[in-house]
C-alpha cells in the first residue's frame, strides 16, 4: 500500500496528556528513535517524544533487529529524566506493554496477549516491541529511553522471526489510525506511571491477567544457555518466577518460549 505519512495536526488534537509529548519530534528518518533520545544533548524535557517515519536501524530486545516499512507503523520513544521510582524500570517495562495491549483492546477489539518480559501479541503474532535503554553518570541514571514499535498497516512481512510478526492490518482486515493509536498510547502511559508510583501490584494484576504463558512449560533462553520449567508467576518486582525441578528459580532477564 502507499505510504501514509503521521498527521500532526491530527495528533494534537486526540494528544490529552500533562507532560508526555508535549515536546514532540517528527522525524522523517533516523537510526533508531531512541539513539536519538539518548545520544541528544539539547533534548532535555522530561517526556519527550521522538517519532519518525522510518529507522534504519531499529532494535528490539537483546540486539534485534526492528524492521518496519516507512509510513505504515509507529515507531517511536519517549524520554523520561525525572521518574519518581527510576529504580522501577522493570514497572516501566511492564506497564508499557500492558498500556499498548489495552490501546488495541480499546480500539479494534483484538485480544491480546503479553509475553514476558514486554511482547504483546495477537494470535500468538507479535505486534508490538518495546526496548527501554538508559544512560549513566556514575551510579546514578540519568535518561531513560522507552522505544516502542507497533505493526500498523504493513500487510506482509519479510525475513526469518523467532516469533511470527503480524499487524492491526493483517488482524482485522483494515488500515489502523496511527494518530489515534499513538494518543491514546500515551494518554495511558501518563496514567500508568502514576499508577505504578501509586499501586505498582495493581499493575502486576493487570499484566498477569493478560500473560497466557504462566503455568506453561517454557524455555528460558539467556544468552548462549538455556533453561527448561514452569512458567510458576511473576514476582513483586516483575521478575519472572521458573519452577525447575520443584524449586523456584527468580529469572530477571532473557527470552522465553514454550516448549
Amino acid at each position: 500500500m502507499e505510504e501514509k505519512l503521521f498527521s500532526l495536526e491530527k495528533f494534537d488534537l486526540l494528544l490529552d496528556t500533562e507532560w508526555i509529548a508535549r515536546n514532540f519530534i517528527y522525524l522523517d528518518e533516523v537510526d533508531s528513535t531512541n539513539s536519538f533520545l539518548l545520544k541528544s544533548k539539547d533534548i532535555k524535557i522530561n517526556g519527550s517524544v521522538a517519532l519518525s517515519e522510518k529507522q534504519n536501524e531499529g532494535r528490539g530486545r537483546l540486539d534485534r533487529t526492528w524492521l518496519s516499512a516507512r509510513g505504515l507503523n509507529l515507531t517511536f520513544s519517549v524520554l523520561f529524566t525525572k521518574l519518581k521510582k527510576i529504580e522501577k524500570l522493570n514497572f516501566l517495562n511492564m506497564g508499557s506493554s500492558l498500556v499498548v495491549a489495552q490501546t488495541l483492546e480499546n480500539l479494534y477489539a483484538l485480544k491480546t496477549e503479553l509475553k514476558w518480559p514486554n511482547d504483546v501479541l495477537i494470535n500468538k503474532k507479535k505486534i508490538s516491541g518495546i526496548l527501554l535503554e538508559s544512560v549513566s553518570s556514575g551510579s546514578k541514571i540519568t535518561r531513560v529511553v522507552l522505544g516502542i514499535g507497533i505493526n500498523v498497516n504493513q500487510p506482509i512481512f519479510h525475513g526469518d522471526f523467532r516469533i511470527e510478526p503480524t499487524s492491526i492490518k493483517i488482524e482485522t482486515g483494515n488500515y489502523g489510525d496511527k494518530e489515534r493509536i499513538l494518543a491514546e498510547v500515551l494518554n495511558r502511559l501518563e496514567l500508568m506511571i502514576d499508577k505504578i508510583d501509586e499501586n505498582p501490584d495493581s499493575m502486576l494484576d493487570d499484566w498477569r491477567e493478560r500473560c497466557r504463558m504462566i503455568g506453561d512449560e517454557v524455555e528460558v533462553r539467556q544468552n548462549d544457555k538455556s533453561k527448561y520449567g514452569i512458567f510458576d508467576d511473576i514476582d513483586k518486582d516483575g521478575n519472572l518466577l521458573l519452577k525447575v525441578k520443584g524449586k523456584i528459580e527468580k529469572i530477571n532477564f532473557g527470552d522465553i518460549s514454550l516448549t
